[in-house]
C-alpha cells in the first residue's frame, strides 16, 4: 500500500526536526537531528549544516541518506530515504537560512555554512493509535479476547515523494 504523500509531507512539515542517517567511511551508520526545512513542491528537504561535521563528507562519499521523522502527539513514525547533495551556493545558503542559525554561525555568509539537499525517495510510514488512551484500550481488549491488539498499520511504499505534477 502508498504512503499517502499528503500525510507523509503533513508530518514532515509539522514535527520539523528529524533524524538524519548517513554511512561512514567504515560502512556504520552514522544519526544526528537536524532541523529540516521542507520543499513539497521539489520534492525535497533542505538542512542548513556545518563543512566541517562529518555528514558532509559522508554524503560527498555516499549519498544516500535516511531521514526519520516522529509525531508522538499522532504516534506517527516515518522513516525516508533521500539522495542528498551538498551545496555551498551562497545564494541557496541565503534561501535557507533562520534567524535562529546565528546560534552556529557568524551569518549565512559564514565560510562554514553550506545546505544539504536531500531529494526524498521513498519510504515506510506507521500511524498507530493517537492516544496512550486508546492504545491502553486496545491492549485490555486483546488480553480479554485473546486476539491481537490493533494498534496502526504500517504502509510501506516505493513511491517518490518528489515534486506535485
Amino acid at each position: 500500500m502508498a504512503i499517502p504523500t499528503d500525510r507523509a509531507w503533513e508530518i514532515i512539515e509539522k514535527v520539523g526536526v528529524c533524524m538524519l542517517t548517513t554511512c561512514t567511511s567504515q560502512g556504520d551508520f552514522h544519526a544526528r537531528p537536524v532541523e529540516a526545512r521542507p520543499q513539497r513542491d521539489e520534492g525535497c528537504i533542505y538542512v542548513v549544516t556545518d563543512l566541517r561535521s562529518a555528514k558532509e563528507h559522508e554524503i560527498e562519499r555516499e549519498p544516500r541518506l535516511g531521514l526519520t521523522f516522529v509525531d508522538q502527539q499522532t504516534n506517527a513514525y516515518l522513516a525516508l530515504t533521500a539522495h542528498a547533495t551538498v551545496i555551498t551556493d551562497p545564494a541557496t545558503i541565503k534561501q535557507y537560512w533562520r534567524t535562529t542559525d546565528s546560534m552556529w554561525w557568524k551569518g549565512p555568509d559564514d565560510p562554514n555554512v553550506c545546505v544539504l539537499r536531500a531529494e526524498l525517495m521513498n519510504g515506510s510510514l506507521w500511524d498507530g493509535p493517537s492516544s496512550k488512551a486508546v492504545q491502553l484500550f486496545e491492549f485490555l481488549k486483546a488480553k480479554i479476547t485473546g486476539e491481537k491488539p490493533n494498534l496502526g498499520e504500517n504502509r510501506k511504499s516505493d513511491i517518490r515523494l518528489g515534486p506535485r505534477s
